[in-house]
């Protein structure tokens, strides 16, 4: 970290825990199937924010981030709600609370900018994020929170697996359903809260899906998944920042985001498992393959036909 500020690297170690921690929670989701699940609740943390400012009247951000984490937790609710009790499919019912809880959230930062000192609020940063004004006490917030979610996976990493790829003897062996989904939206929505200021409600979608994506490519396993995803997210936080540095105003999380997509090309082209390289070759060994089989049973064929 020689050559950044003191800003900056806390800056840089906020967004490279944040990353590793969002990497866990998204391989989770995938697994899941539920990877827009995030995309949803990021969204639904706006109202959240503004309602928080709004209750004091000023700016305050333990607040702000428990009024993010009570509307994310609602948003989950109405998804469950929806999906328990309409024909409505889960997708779709994200895709609801996704736009309604967003666009509720714009119309409270509308007001709320029309209010007595509204306008130097600086919630609409929340959109987009800004790691920049990020201090000490942010970096030692995310950290904690990284640790405890990376503990959180590890300690239960063998009842995730059973709870991901097993339910039913999942159930068997008595591991409660209802309490892993409780545990994985309590890892999902503080992932989320602790990572809007970084990177915005908007962009925190993408450390959530892109790694997990990226690790796909690389491995079958669920523990090397695990692991590169968060190395992935980490990656990211932290290259993306380091770009941002290089710049004069250059916004962090777009870059980190920017950083995400590469790795994801990268392992979109070169992965060991579903690289597109990897599958274009192996396909050329089957049609050479097949083409020497055919060739050798044209020939066999051909001498047995001699007298």
């Amino acid at each position: 970290m020689t050559g950044l500020s003191h800003n900056a690297q806390w800056v840089l170690v906020s967004t490279l825990m944040l990353g590793s921690a969002a990497g866990l929670v998204g391989c989770i989701a995938y697994w899941k199937r539920q990877s827009l699940m995030g995309d949803a609740l990021a969204h639904a943390a706006l109202p959240g924010v503004v309602g928080g400012f709004a209750l004091l009247g000023f700016k305050s951000l333990p607040v702000m981030l428990a009024g993010a984490a009570a509307s994310a937790l609602l948003g989950a609710l109405a998804v469950a709600a929806i999906r328990s009790h309409t024909r409505i499919k889960e997708d779709t019912a994200m895709g609801i609370i996704l736009s309604v809880f967003f666009g509720l959230g714009i119309m409270l930062l509308t007001i709320v900018n029309r209010m007595p000192g509204g306008g130097q609020s600086g919630l609409d940063k929340f959109i987009f994020g800004q790691a920049a004004a990020m201090v000490r006490q942010d970096m030692l917030v995310m950290t904690a929170a990284a640790v405890v979610v990376l503990l959180v996976v590890l300690i239960s990493f063998k009842e995730w697996k059973l709870y991901l790829f097993d339910p039913a003897f999942a159930r068997g062996l008595g591991l409660s359903g209802r309490l892993m989904d409780a545990i994985w939206m309590t890892l999902l929505v503080a992932v989320i809260v602790i990572g809007i200021q970084a990177v915005g409600v908007i962009l925190m979608a993408a450390l959530l899906i892109i790694p997990a994506v990226s690790a796909r490519y690389w491995t079958h396993a669920f523990s090397r998944m695990l692991a590169l995803s968060a190395l992935f997210g980490g990656g990211a936080g932290a290259a993306g920042t380091w770009i941002s540095t290089l710049g004069d105003g250059w916004p962090t999380g777009p870059f980190i985001v920017i950083a995400a997509a590469g790795m994801f090309l990268v392992s979109l082209l070169f992965g060991l498992r579903k690289g597109l390289l990897v599958t274009a070759m192996l396909r050329r060994r089957q049609v050479r393959r097949l083409r020497a089989e055919t060739v050798r049973s044209e020939t066999l064929a051909e001498g047995e036909a001699l007298p």
